[in-house]
């Protein structure tokens, strides 16, 4: 291939431009490719010449003339002549004229190349890429054969589209340049053909093809062109190919016939070129295959030439206004009757308010700032008539080329973003064309960072513009280009001090979001919204940033219904796609983010406090059943008793607030319910109030009827001993009843049997209390209980010691009130505890005044089995010893010198020596043997406690008893 030998090239522009693999257009003897400057990534096209595609066919011979020196000095004089051509391109700037961009360079090869401004195709290309397209079934029946190869890797295909408008617009740049080079440049193009027109990446017809160009006869312009033979070039050489010869088939007949050089000449050859438009296949109607003698015989019959009676020999039917005004005054026979450039340009084909437009637009610059605004204020409503084609190519560069005049940014980008809209290549033309030129206009001045103060309030309204059309920005760009381009912008609008700025920024961000991804919305266009909504002073912007936090939690956008009417028109709507509220920002940003800067707004505007519930609507499905309890139940509570909320408004917040409630109501209730299938053991109120200070309780024991008894012996005047079974003195009826004592607290109680193994361990307590004995309380109206109503009976083996020991209790005497030290103050002197005063405790508590006697002696008792005996036998080891009276209750501080029971207590006595502090009572779960609380100070209790060690022996406790006694008087509990 051919691209192959570019490799080889040593030339300027070969190292300096890079250049598609193979060529995209073909014009005459050139090959052009696409390319792009290494140091900037400008687009050109280079226009490649191959020395070798001058020679012959292989095995071709023409006898003598073929000699080999003749012909390389036809190839000398054919590379001179393109070389002319590049050379004139470089000589001549005209709009259009094709710029070039390189000089012509020689090749190794001894080629030629040279670079130009970007071309699509050459006249000639496009003509027979129409006829390929008519063959195939008319538009559309065959793709264009011009193919670009994009920056991404990807190719597509031209889109060339040859329509009137296209037709006349280029004849119109076409005529300009025949007038720049016939009245300024002194110069006759001489053959112009559709080769010799190039269409650029605009959609401009260009003048090239120079290598003929001669100045006119008698002219007196100076000029550096050499003059052509006419002789020399009429002459067709069979040696050369067809392309690097005049066709004289676009030719004038001043040329062939007349052999002279006027610019008259290239009116004829355009006027041709109109035909060759019109005609199928697009060609001109005159073909001679070079032979000068063919076209003097075909000029000789008016027949055999074109004209108004023939159609101009197309076999086409011509616009009206072509045959009349254009073609009859361009194919004349004699010059003199032929339009001149400047004429042509004033033809009735031309007059039109499409081509009237366009020749406005490429003499814009030249316009004054009123003119310019009148005709972008116009130019909207003409848009829609204009060719897809000629608004891509055309009227859209022509208007970003404008964007520099700030007075007309807005009026320019809203005719931009209306021909975007149309056009079905839009999102090629808004990528490669708009987004550069936007950036340009906007972030330039972002990027240095100017004063606000210095803002540019025209800048701003095109941003205004930009910010409507965000939608259409939005379809016709990729999400990478979207981010990089465009939301720049955006955020540059956010921190705009223009309130209105700002609010038309959030109010795109439903449009926008679609098209970003999680992380950008996160990381680069959230934290610009939240600092906007916490930094404003605007109430406009403040809830508009509300509006913005709703869709970022999923809050779609409320659509009103349409159905206005009485749905009785037989109509079925169409049902409307649902909007599915998908959060764009994840739990932990609407917790952590979000929902402290609704708890941080300070105002109570009714306005912002129902753009507030808005949000909260959207966060409640968002998050968790335990946050919306926490954190945003409250703040719905303390918004919602806003003095601003009318009844509407706060019922509003009410409603929101019970779904809340509702749903965290039913999530707990399942999280229980789930905890409860599972056999979970709930924690009850009453585990947590059993303290270890004085008891809570009104002084009753309901847990066992033993303390009806002793409630009954204490108020017949009958006083009990530590054990409380038998009244050794005075043979009371109650003597024999059930030895069971109960403590102030509901406790499980211990056999005296092991109350005596602790009596035996423990010496009794000092009683900083002790008095002499007082007289027992007068007797009640309670009567005793039936003997026949004892469960047990007393066992009396140790009758002698009844008459001297009084009965002990066997546990804490003092309903409500400790009686027990603690173990580290156990051991006292034995003069502290001789003889305290018996004082029971009463309680005037109505609660259980009922007492049913015959239930006392029958309850189910753990005491009832073995355990009286073995309490009568201590009972009588102990019967020297007064029975031992309960202490008030705090009697350390004195806080109350009564009783549960309303008895006063005996005075406190704070002698040194024999001062003692009550412990509180055990804990919940232990009970307190009879004897914790003596001594044994006398000499005779040793006798005494063989007798009851042996007595222990014989009447042993169930194993249960000794377990609760060694758990208590293990010391492992505290009893505080």
């Amino acid at each position: 291939m051919f691209s192959n030998a570019l490799k080889s090239f040593t030339s300027n522009i070969s190292s300096n431009y890079t250049l598609s693999p193979q060529p995209t257009s073909y014009a005459g003897p050139w090959k052009i490719y696409d390319g792009k400057k290494k140091s900037t990534g400008k687009a050109a096209s280079i226009f490649v010449f191959d020395k070798k595609s001058l020679e012959p066919p292989a095995g071709a011979g023409f006898g003598g003339r073929s000699a080999a020196s003749a012909l390389k000095r036809a190839h000398e004089e054919v590379v001179e002549r393109l070389k002319k051509e590049a050379s004139s391109l470089a000589r001549l700037r005209h709009p259009s004229v094709l710029e070039l961009a390189e000089p012509v360079e020689e090749t190794r090869g001894g080629g030629l190349m040279f670079a130009t401004e970007p071309v699509t195709a050459s006249l000639a290309g496009l003509l027979q890429d129409k006829d390929e397209q008519e063959k195939a079934g008319g538009v559309g029946g065959r793709r264009s054969r011009y193919v670009v190869e994009e920056a991404d890797g990807q190719k597509r295909r031209r889109e060339l589209e040859i329509d009137e408008l296209e037709i006349q617009k280029g004849l119109l740049q076409i005529a300009k340049g025949l007038e720049f080079l016939h009245e300024s440049a002194g110069l006759v193009h001489a053959n112009l053909t559709p080769d010799a027109v190039f269409i650029n990446a605009k959609s401009d017809w260009k003048i090239s093809g120079l290598g003929f160009s001669t100045p006119p006869e008698n002219s007196t312009k100076p000029t550096s062109v050499t003059p052509i033979s006419l002789s020399e070039v009429l002459n067709y050489d069979a040696r050369l190919p067809r392309h690097v010869q005049l066709n004289i088939d676009y030719a004038s007949p001043d040329f062939v016939m007349d052999n002279n050089i006027t610019p008259a000449a290239d009116m004829f050859s355009l006027g041709m070129l109109i035909i060759a438009l019109y005609n199928s296949p697009h060609r001109s109607p005159l073909e001679f295959n070079g032979s000068s003698s063919s076209y003097k015989r075909a000029f000789s019959s008016p027949s055999s030439i074109p004209s108004k009676n023939n159609n101009f020999m197309s076999s086409q039917p011509l616009p009206r206004d072509v045959v009349n005004g254009v073609l009859d005054r361009l194919i004349t026979r004699r010059p003199a009757q032929r339009l001149d450039a400047r004429e042509f340009q004033q033809a009735q084909y031309f007059d039109n308010i499409l081509v009237s437009t366009i020749r406005f637009l490429d003499a814009l610059p030249a316009k004054t700032p009123n003119e310019k605004s009148q005709f972008m204020r116009g130019l909207p409503r003409i848009l829609n008539q204009f060719p897809k084609s000629v608004l891509d190519k055309k009227i859209l560069p022509a208007l970003l080329e404008e964007m520099k005049d700030r007075e007309l940014l807005t009026l320019i980008l809203q005719n931009v973003f209306k021909i975007v809209a149309m056009l079905p290549s839009g999102k090629r033309a808004f990528t490669d064309k708009v987004i550069p030129r936007l950036r340009d206009t906007f972030l330039s001045a972002a990027a240095t960072k100017a004063p606000a103060q210095e803002r540019d309030s025209l800048k701003e309204a095109g941003l205004m513009v930009l910010l409507e059309n965000m939608q259409v920005a939005v379809e016709n760009s990729s999400g990478k280009e979207f981010k990089d381009d465009i939301l720049p912008i955006i955020n540059y609008a956010l921190e705009s001090p223009t309130h209105s700025l700002v609010d038309a920024a959030l109010r795109t961000l439903p449009v926008i979001l679609p098209i970003l991804d999680f992380s950008t919305v996160k990381n680069e266009l959230f934290p610009v919204i939240a600092s906007i909504f916490a930094k404003t002073s605007s109430m406009g912007i403040k809830i508009r940033g509300l509006e913005a936090f709703k869709t970022l939690c999923g809050g779609g956008i409320e659509q009103e219904n349409d159905s206005q009417g009485d749905d009785l028109t037989g109509m079925v709507a169409v049902p409307k796609a649902k909007i599915s509220n998908v959060s764009i920002l994840d739990k932990y940003t609407i917790q952590e983010k979000i929902v402290p800067l609704l708890r941080a707004i300070k105002t109570k505007e009714p306005a912002v406090m129902m753009a507030a519930l808005d949000v909260f609507k959207a966060i409640s499905s968002q998050v968790d059943g335990d946050f919306l309890a926490l954190d945003v139940l409250p703040i719905l509570w303390q918004f919602s008793l806003g003095p601003l909320l009318n009844l509407s408004q706060f019922q509003a917040y009410m409603s929101l607030i019970k779904t809340t409630s509702a749903r965290v109501e039913n999530e707990q209730t399942r999280k229980l319910q789930e905890l409860g299938a599972n056999n979970s053991i709930a924690t009850t109120r009453n585990e947590f109030m059993s303290f270890t200070g004085p008891p809570a309780t009104n002084g009753f024991d309901t847990s066992n009827g033993n303390g009806d008894t002793d409630f009954e012996a204490l108020v017949r005047g009958v006083q009990k001993g530590s054990s409380g079974g038998t009244d050794m003195l005075g043979g009371d009826p109650w003597a024999n009843a059930s030895a069971t004592a109960t403590s102030s607290t509901s406790l499980p109680l211990r056999s005296s049997a092991n109350a005596i193994r602790s009596n035996n361990a423990s010496p009794a307590p000092a009683f900083s209390w002790s008095t002499p004995p007082v007289s027992p309380p007068p007797n009640t109206n309670l009567s005793a209980p039936k003997t026949q109503n004892r469960a047990i009976t007393p066992d009396n083996t140790f009758n002698t010691l009844n008459s001297s020991f009084p009965a002990l209790t066997a546990s804490n005497p003092g309903i409500g009130s400790p009686s027990f030290a603690p173990p580290q103050q156990q051991a006292r002197p034995m003069n502290n505890m001789i003889s305290p005063t018996t004082t029971p405790s009463y309680n005037t508590s109505t609660q259980n005044s009922g007492i049913d006697w015959s239930k006392a002696a029958g309850s189910a008792n753990p005491w009832s089995s073995a355990a009286p005996t073995t309490t009568t036998n201590a009972n009588n080891s102990f019967s020297s010893f007064p029975a031992i009276a309960p202490p008030p209750l705090q009697p350390q501080s004195q806080s109350n010198p009564y009783s549960s029971f309303n008895i006063a207590p005996p005075p406190m006595k704070t002698t040194g020596g024999s001062s003692f502090s009550i412990a509180p009572p055990p804990m919940p779960n232990r009970t307190v043997s009879s004897g914790s609380g003596m001594g044994m100070g006398l000499n005779s209790m040793a006798s005494l406690r063989a007798q009851t060690q042996s007595q222990q022996q014989q009447q042993r406790p169930p194993p249960q008893n000794q377990n609760q006694n060694q758990n208590w008087g293990s010391g492992g509990d505290s009893l505080i």
